[in-house]
């Protein structure tokens, strides 16, 4: 059989078979005298494993392990491995599928998303304020830790944002908090109106988000989170923190 004749035989391509034959799976035939190769039907039986083999998933170098005469894994051995990194793959997707349902169920996808349902939930209840700039931060800086934060702190944290935002009265102080601190995009750190904002911020602070000890306003997140603020804005957060802090102590 020529290449072609061999190749249409099983079901692959031409180029397959050269592959395969790179990839020292299928042993390089004789020549006949024009230099053509001539494929037998042992070729053939050989090329017709190779595709079932990679049809059921297994890569060439397991593949290669299959094939070998004298040495590798035993084919019960390699099928029973790929069987539980195909279980392991299903498990992995339901997961992914039950989370897409969840933000799919959802009352509407915030445009921060995607985000875990429960922050989605608690986005909702606070009600999309697309006029403020801060609220738009608050939210970027939440979808940060939703997605960065470990299981645990995530958890945390969402308890302590449902706990702060438990009654219609909560979410108006939230907005009325944003309000003041947009007020100070263009103000000095030194302006009045900072204590006032810095104020209604430490009513608003989850207590459990907020470390008893003495806050390092140098690191490197809060300095990411101050940088992209307007000075007065950053000033009232550090003033709310210590605020907080010293309630707290």
């Amino acid at each position: 059989m020529r290449i072609g004749e061999l190749a249409a035989a099983v079901g692959v391509t031409t180029r397959a078979v050269r592959h395969y034959h790179h990839q020292g799976l299928l042993p390089e035939p004789e020549r006949r005298a024009n230099g053509y190769r001539d494929y037998t039907l042992r070729h053939a039986v050989v090329l017709a494993r190779i595709r079932r083999l990679t049809e059921l998933g297994l890569g060439l170098a397991e593949v290669r392990d299959v094939l070998a005469e004298d040495a590798g894994r035993d084919l019960a051995e390699v099928l029973e491995e790929l069987d539980a990194d195909l279980a392991r793959q299903e498990a992995a997707i339901r997961e992914r599928r039950a989370r897409l349902r969840g933000l799919l169920d959802a009352e509407g996808l915030p445009a921060e998303g995607p985000v875990s349902p429960e922050l989605a939930e608690l986005f909702a209840g606070m009600g999309q304020d697309s006029s403020s700039p801060m609220a738009a931060k608050d939210r970027e800086i939440f979808t940060l830790l939703d997605t960065a934060a470990s299981p645990e702190d995530r958890e945390r944290m969402l308890g302590a944002l449902r706990g702060a935002l438990d009654s219609p009265e909560a979410v108006a102080r939230a907005h009325e908090m944003y309000a003041l601190l947009d007020g100070l995009a263009d103000a000095a750190p030194d302006d009045p109106r900072v204590a006032k904002a810095a104020r209604a911020l430490a009513d608003c602070m989850p207590r459990d988000l907020v470390p008893t000890e003495p806050i390092d306003h140098g690191h490197s997140f809060l300095r990411a989170v101050y940088a992209d603020l307007a000075p007065a804005q950053a000033e009232a957060i550090r003033r709310a923190m210590r605020i907080v802090g010293e309630e707290q102590g």
